[in-house]
């Protein structure tokens, strides 16, 4: 290769030259962005990247280099299942992420080649896990005790998670903005409790398809977060009346709640969420007979529901 050959690839043109000390221009343009943009923007060309190493020496540093500054890596951006042995190589030399999203590595991710990504980025902000279900509790709490910063974490549908290791996160991880529990079926109102009091900024809380949780964990979520914008409540069946009216009081900033197929919650308690404008994925009683009485007629009478 001439030593100021100008390559191709993906539509990133690199100045490439024997130096390691020049990395392509694509990655100094998004080296300068701020919020986690670093090397986001070419991340259809990651395969590619780690098959121009064999270039040359000096096109492996290159590539190297703009690998360990990534800010964001996302998985599903990459392609529909990426490989082990490509994950590990993309990371290994990393301490700068603020953004790791791994929900299209579920089939083989374990604690074996999470752990080491964690433990050597302290600046992590947003962390995406579901559906990651080979991992073990101590991802959680490798999470927590490198992650100090940590706003969003979603752990949806990831059975493995328990009262300890929710119990580490909530000591360690204060700051905690957004978290996603769904199907988290380990996990009952105590832990659910413990994980509020400790991170009173919660905004965003999910403990959809949890049959364990029930009016205690809503009630002092109500109490203890009162900047809470959206709850996941789908399908937990011990939730009643009681804690939704609660909920009501304690949280001004509430914007939508879910409690489809939380049976023993009525449209006593919802009406008051609604009337403030609340987003609700259940619709008035009236308003579903209707419905039901348009699908057998085929129409429904005028009715003013605003009355």
């Amino acid at each position: 290769m001439e030593p100021h050959a100008l390559c191709r690839f993906g539509g990133v043109v690199c100045e490439c030259r024997t130096n390691a000390d020049r990395v392509p221009a694509g990655a100094r343009s998004a080296n300068r962005q701020r919020g986690g943009r670093s090397g986001v923007r070419f991340y259809g060309v990651v395969m590619q990247l780690l098959s121009l190493q064999r270039v040359s020496k000096s096109f492996q540093s290159l590539i190297q280099l703009y690998l360990a500054n990534m800010r964001c890596f996302d998985s599903s951006q990459i392609g529909p299942a990426i490989p082990r042995a490509a994950f590990v190589n993309l990371l290994k030399d990393n301490e700068v992420l603020q953004q790791l999203a791994l929900q299209n590595c579920s089939d083989w991710l374990t604690d074996q080649e999470l752990l080491p990504v964690i433990g050597q980025n302290h600046h992590l902000h947003q962390i995406q896990l579901k559906g990651c279900a080979q991992l073990s509790r101590h991802a959680l709490v490798a999470i927590s005790l490198s992650c100090p910063n940590l706003r969003q974490l979603s752990l949806a549908h990831c059975e493995w998670v328990d009262s300890l290791s929710l119990r580490s996160l909530a000591d360690h991880c204060k700051v905690l903005e957004a978290v996603d529990l769904t199907a988290c079926r380990q996990l009952k109102d105590e832990a659910i409790c413990y994980l509020v009091q400790k991170c009173s900024r919660l905004k965003s809380l999910s403990l959809a398809v949890n049959a364990n949780v029930g009016d205690a964990a809503v009630e002092e979520t109500a109490k203890c977060c009162p900047e809470l914008e959206h709850l996941d409540l789908t399908g937990c069946l011990r939730v009643k009346n009681d804690s939704i009216r609660v909920l009501a009081e304690y949280c001004p900033k509430l914007r939508s709640l879910k409690v489809k197929h939380c049976h023993n919650v009525a449209e006593s308690s919802l009406s008051i969420l609604r009337s403030r404008g609340v987003e609700l994925d259940v619709e008035p009683p009236l308003q579903r007979a209707l419905v039901l009485l348009q699908d057998v007629v085929g129409f429904a009478p005028f009715i003013n529901l605003q009355i």
